[in-house]
């Protein structure tokens, strides 16, 4: 389906903190490149028609002050528009609140990246034991979705079930445990002890892959 190594080099994983009014907050930026243009990925990320195309869909009013919905997934209130630029909005799931901010910008070479920031209160018996990899695995698969509907000329919808038997295939695999050690990666250059973070992105690529580490399984 992919090429898991040019698609894993292909994305810049970063891990942050930030102080919020309600204390210290995660950040993971994730972004790639893509070849398109800037008001392309805009409408490929705004409209819910393409957004289901790629991702998952969508429902409710996406504009300024509106409230989303993605089927079995997150919702929110956008809280942020700046065509053909960016958006933020909450990230509302299972009875957590997070908050996103997507950033597309022309890439001097050619192309435009997509941007996304994911700042979020975690608590931090759940960082230590898988990281940012726990989310961080889910974006990255996101962007590839994206990358194989714009490559396929951002008409046709990126086929769920092909996408889900890759996933359980050795690639789909390999795929998830290279973004878990990327992730592990980020952490570590966050500060983050490496043995810890090491334990760390080994339960996460179990969970993603159904095949738990050696000495990562639930006692």
């Amino acid at each position: 389906m992919i090429d898991v190594n040019q698609q894993i080099n292909a994305v810049q994983r970063q891990v942050g903190r930030r102080v919020l009014e309600a204390g210290e907050a995660r950040v993971q930026t994730i972004s790639q490149v893509y070849d398109t243009t800037l008001e392309d990925l805009w409408d490929a990320c705004t409209k819910p028609e393409r957004i289901a195309r790629w991702f998952l869909p969508v429902t409710g009013d996406l504009r300024l002050g509106g409230r989303y919905q993605l089927e079995g997934n997150a919702g929110g209130i956008v809280e942020r528009c700046d065509p053909p630029k960016g958006f933020a909005a909450t990230w509302e799931f299972g009875g957590q609140v997070s908050w996103i901010e997507v950033r597309l910008d022309s890439e001097p070479t050619g192309g435009t990246r997509f941007e996304l920031e994911h700042v979020a209160h975690v608590d931090d018996d759940l960082w230590r034991q898988y990281g940012p990899g726990a989310t961080g695995v889910g974006w990255d698969g996101a962007l590839m979705g994206l990358g194989l509907y714009l490559a396929a000329g951002g008409d046709a919808p990126v086929d769920r079930g092909a996408v889900q038997a890759w996933s359980a295939s050795d690639e789909g695999r390999e795929f998830f445990t290279r973004s878990s050690e990327r992730w592990r990666d980020a952490s570590i250059e966050a500060g983050t002890d490496p043995a810890e973070a090491t334990e760390a992105a080994a339960r996460t690529t179990g969970f993603y892959t159904g095949v738990p580490e050696a000495g990562t399984e639930p006692r």
